[in-house]
């Protein structure tokens, strides 16, 4: 996968790039990620890449020609991939969007807006679609973009040393994640539910399935809607509703 990341800070990017899981997968080349500068595509000798908003109002605006002429310099015109601007005006970002990138591209380009936000011609006409990470704004899309980053890169093949490792995740089922133990087996009096320590896998499998199933139920209720349940599970689902009091 190739992530064409186009910012007026790089560098904000290379800390997290050069960190464990993403190193390890861009020494591999199963990942690349490309920082481009936009104030590389200035062409007046400040690198001016804003400017203030027509009819007045705080704050200042992306200008469209460097972003164009970014984008454009480096995808083609028009561009080779999907350009993605980062926006909270955008869709929801979630694990299923996450799949849909992984599974459906090789290459992506990411633009993060910064200041008051984008010139509308470039949501209009370069950018192929728009992704929110949250109800709520950044100071800019770098942030963003580094987070559609690491969930879509250890979606794909090779990136993470458990080749199952995205199945379980939170989400990944329409489920939140079952709870997670390690050594040592007590700790302060806390001890690890026997059934992990019985060795017997088709319980274990069974017990992390009822224990999602909890979660979720407990905390976010409206993924059950949408889960793919089998009718044990909603067997299981009518129990913990009908003891509802007792838990």
């Amino acid at each position: 996968m190739i992530f064409e990341i186009f910012t007026l800070f790089p560098e904000v990017f290379e800390p997290y790039l050069q960190t464990s899981i993403l190193q390890r997968a861009s020494l591999r080349d199963l990942v690349n990620v490309n920082l481009h500068n936009i104030r590389d595509w200035t062409y007046d000798k400040h690198h001016i890449t804003d400017d203030e908003p027509y009819g007045g109002g705080g704050g200042m605006v992306m200008k469209p020609e460097p972003v164009f002429a970014a984008v454009e310099g480096v995808l083609g015109d028009p561009p080779c991939c999907p350009v993605i601007l980062l926006t909270p005006q955008g869709r929801p970002f979630n694990q299923k969007t996450a799949f849909e990138l992984a599974q459906n591209h090789s290459r992506l380009a990411l633009i993060c807006g910064r200041y008051e936000g984008v010139d509308e011609r470039i949501r209009q006409h370069l950018a192929t679609d728009e992704i929110s990470i949250g109800d709520y704004v950044l100071t800019g899309g770098e942030l963003a973009a580094m987070i559609l980053v690491d969930a879509v890169a250890r979606l794909i093949p090779g990136v993470l040393g458990d080749p199952d490792g995205a199945i379980d995740d939170s989400f990944a089922s329409g489920l939140l994640e079952y709870p997670h133990y390690t050594r040592p087996a007590e700790f302060r009096g806390w001890g690890v539910p026997e059934i992990l320590l019985s060795g017997d896998h088709a319980r274990i499998a069974r017990w992390r399935r009822e224990q999602a199933i909890l979660r979720t139920w407990q905390r976010r209720p409206d993924l059950l809607a949408n889960a793919p349940l089998s009718e044990q599970d909603r067997r299981f689902l009518k129990s913990l509703e009908e003891n509802n009091d007792k838990l």
